[in-house]
């Protein structure tokens, strides 16, 4: 197991852990450290940093005696597989010789249990179910993993998930007294969980954001326009590059700067009887800029030329789009290599530039190549680097040279984010959350069985997803999440009373260790549902014997339940 604030990070030594935890695991029950600390050494015995240490040499007697069978968890098994990987197909061809090119091996293979819980969190945002961990685990089916796949980016979850993620982007979230208002902020959400539901290729998407017309009540993408730090063109100009170019187009040059604002310049706002209802739409009488200002230019340097009646934005979103133009394609295939892997081919995802190229070139141009031979499916690129041998690899590096991590050498671990946190511990509890919003109005009103996935305003907010780095959508940058873990978040899943309830009376879980007799049941449905595993074998045997058997089962498994869920290897991606 990973403790809190130890993330199974490649090349980190493990020796360290279990010093750590020791100062947080006095709220835990001092009957149940030792069990827990021990616990905690045989896991990261199970887990090593980099290639595993050579057998020690035989010792040879006159009657050896006849070798054991090997049991069912075997040390390392839990997290990563013994075999070295190989190549699936192009995608981890160019890794792998990448790697093979900087002397770098890659990480062996992940295991299925360290596979459901990943991809589950990765595609959908979501815990797998115990039932659903048991279901895969126990299939022997040689296509299993593909069909998980398959299956996950057909769940509705993928829409909500996806939808947080873009909402991120594209600054959905309602602000008092300007830009959007509840409504709107709805508005615009729903269409961006309709859009991802229905599998919009991504050109089309970008279209829409583009080139609407309408109310920014009923017509949800015309709020891409209202989501801005202001409504001057430039300022627009730069939202524009920031999301579909990839680019920060604050360190741009003037003119190029102004070329692209030249195809905003006849966008027009009015507003309506109904209080913060505007339109939004192209206005071909509105006078043109001066005849000295920098004529409408696309990114590339190529001016455009366009009659005045004709909309500019859909001049430039036709660019845009135009397979001819990669810059689109690339950007969007390297921003969902980074939202899987965890890092970009460039890195950041928002920050393309040409002194910060892309890690493996010859990557990046395969994956745009098929983004746009797939018609710019969004899904279908998801497929194709879920199902590569990298994204299944495990995230115990085999080196410890940093260009491990910049080339894909493992999976790089890091923390979940506030909302997919907060809706696993309700997953795992049963219990729910409970939500409010500064702005003055009705429609903030949450069901008690919200997802914090699926809330559809950023202004929506608690106390937990603040604490937990939830972003704040000013900037519309990937950076302005912060999933980095904290002081303030260790003390709040130790001590405060909100985790506390959560898992001393949330129905599921106390439905868990009320409903099962045998202390191995118990265990076994704790590491299960909180951790997406069965229990190794030394793991079980040491909580057995030092914690269930006792006469006070029920404070053991919470006190259990609670140390699992304080372990990073609950709290990150791994």
């Amino acid at each position: 197991m990973f403790f809190l604030g130890q993330p199974p990070l490649a090349g980190r030594r493990r020796a360290s852990p279990a010093r750590s935890f020791a100062r947080c695991i006095r709220s835990i029950g001092a009957a149940f450290a030792g069990a827990i600390l021990a616990l905690s050494a045989a896991a990261f015995a199970a887990a090593p940093e980099s290639a595993p240490a050579p057998a020690p040499a035989p010792v040879l007697k006159k009657n050896p005696a006849k070798p054991k069978p090997a049991p069912l968890e075997t040390p390392g098994s839990v997290y990563e597989l013994a075999v070295t990987p190989k190549p699936r197909g192009k995608v981890d061809e160019l890794v792998f010789g990448r790697l093979s090119q900087l002397g770098i091996a890659p990480a062996h293979g992940c295991t299925d249990a360290v596979f459901v819980r990943r991809v589950f969190l990765d595609a959908i945002g979501t815990l797998p179910t115990a039932a659903e961990t048991k279901e895969f685990l126990a299939s022997t089916a040689p296509d299993k993993r593909a069909a998980l796949i398959d299956r996950l980016v057909a769940r509705d979850e993928y829409a909500d998930y996806w939808a947080m993620k873009w909402s991120d982007l594209l600054r959905v979230k309602a602000e008092f007294p300007v830009n959007l208002w509840p409504n709107a902020a709805q508005a615009y959400h729903r269409w961006i969980v309709a859009s991802l539901r229905a599998n919009l290729p991504y050109d089309q998407f970008a279209r829409e954001l583009l080139t609407s017309n309408g109310s920014n009540f009923r017509v949800g993408p015309v709020n891409f326009y209202r989501a801005v730090q202001n409504q001057e063109p430039a300022s627009i100009a730069r939202t524009v590059a920031l999301t579909f170019l990839g680019e920060r187009a604050e360190k741009w040059a003037p003119d190029r700067l102004a070329g692209l604002a030249g195809f905003f310049t006849q966008l027009t706002y009015k507003g309506t009887g109904e209080w913060k209802e505007e339109i939004v739409f192209f206005d071909p009488h509105k006078p043109p800029p001066a005849r000295d200002a920098q004529p409408a230019t696309f990114p590339d340097g190529t001016v455009a030329s366009f009659p005045p009646d004709r909309d500019g934005r859909d001049v430039f979103a036709t660019w845009l789009v135009d397979p001819r133009n990669p810059g689109f394609a690339r950007v969007m295939a390297n921003r969902v290599w980074s939202w899987l892997l965890g890092r970009g081919i460039v890195h950041e995802p928002d920050d393309f530039r040409p002194d910060n190229p892309p890690t493996n070139p010859a990557l990046l141009a395969l994956l745009e190549s098929e983004f746009i031979a797939a018609r710019y499916d969004v899904k279908q690129l998801m497929r194709v680097i879920l199902n590569s041998q990298t994204y299944q690899l495990s995230s115990i590096t085999r080196s410890p040279r940093p260009e491990a991590e910049a080339n894909f050498a493992f999976y790089a671990p890091r923390r979940l984010d506030a909302e997919v946190l907060i809706d696993a511990l309700n997953q795992i509890t049963g219990t729910t959350e409970k939500y409010s919003s500064p702005i003055p109005e009705p429609f903030t009103f949450i069901p008690d069985d919200q997802r914090s996935i699926a809330l559809p305003d950023g202004s929506i907010t608690s106390a937990f997803l603040e604490n937990f780095g939830r972003p704040s959508r000013d900037t519309g940058l990937e950076s302005e999440r912060n999933n980095r873990i904290t002081a303030s978040q260790r003390l709040t899943l130790l001590n405060s009373t909100q985790v506390q309830r959560k898992i001393e009376q949330g129905p599921k879980l106390q439905a868990l260790i009320r409903n099962r007799t045998a202390p191995r049941e118990i265990i076994d449905g704790l590491y299960l549902t909180i951790l997406s595993r069965p229990p190794t074998h030394d793991e079980r045997r040491i909580v057995s014997a030092r914690a269930l058997s006792g006469p006070d089962g029920r404070t053991a498994a919470v006190d259990l339940a609670w140390a699992l869920i304080n372990s990073a290897e609950f709290l990150y991606r791994h």
